[in-house]
């Protein structure tokens, strides 16, 4: 997929305010500190769409951005680890909450795990409630830069066995990416232009 088009569309706190064009949205979703922002900006090929920042838990609000004007890239606020109040994160789980119980439009979640530490109970309790949810997802291993190669394939073979010796019958898609050397982009925009075309060809 080339990306041609990525606009800003709007940032809230309310599911029945996101866009209602029946466009499939993507939803990002990751700890904190997980280099969540620089990815969609690599995905995207742009230096700022979505904002990065050295402070963890920036991200507060779901934020829509229209991708090729044919789909939605959502930027969800990062669970754990964010520097604002028990208040103001439980309002704001509420909402990551609700969208995904609620929002018809979602397709895909993609978990964004950093590849260089060992399984978060977080991450594996998140993804164990998408699956129990029946919401689609894909896990997205970030800075593969930071680590050589048998490294990175001992990291991922240790996360997906673990989540086969818990609840899971088999593992979901992944990805290895690199912000900063671009690793995975093709692969990941190529997983994307698939379901979405799948989504269209039922539209019609």
């Amino acid at each position: 997929m080339k990306i041609t088009s990525a606009e800003f569309v709007m940032s809230n706190s309310e599911v029945s305010k996101c866009p209602n064009e029946p466009l499939p949205e993507y939803a990002f979703i990751g700890r904190s500190n997980v280099g969540k922002s620089s990815l969609i900006n690599m995905l995207v090929n742009q230096k700022s769409l979505a904002k990065t920042s050295g402070r963890p838990g920036k991200t507060q609000l779901i934020n829509h951005f229209k991708i090729n004007k044919n789909w939605f890239l959502v930027d969800l606020p990062g669970y754990g680890y964010a520097r604002v109040s028990k208040r103001d994160k439980k309002v704001f789980q509420k909402y990551i909450t609700e969208y995904f119980e609620k929002r018809e439009q979602l397709v895909c979640a993609f978990v964004l795990v950093d590849i260089r530490h060992e399984p978060q109970p977080i991450d594996l309790e998140f993804m164990e409630w998408l699956g129990t949810h029946a919401i689609p997802f894909a896990i997205i291993f970030t800075k593969a830069d930071k680590l050589k190669p048998r490294a990175i394939k001992k990291n991922v073979d240790i996360y997906l066995q673990q989540m086969l010796d818990t609840v899971w019958e088999e593992t979901p898609p992944y990805f290895i990416t690199s912000s900063s050397q671009r690793i995975g982009r093709e692969e990941l925009l190529n997983y994307i232009d698939q379901i979405n075309t799948t989504f269209f060809e039922a539209k019609t």
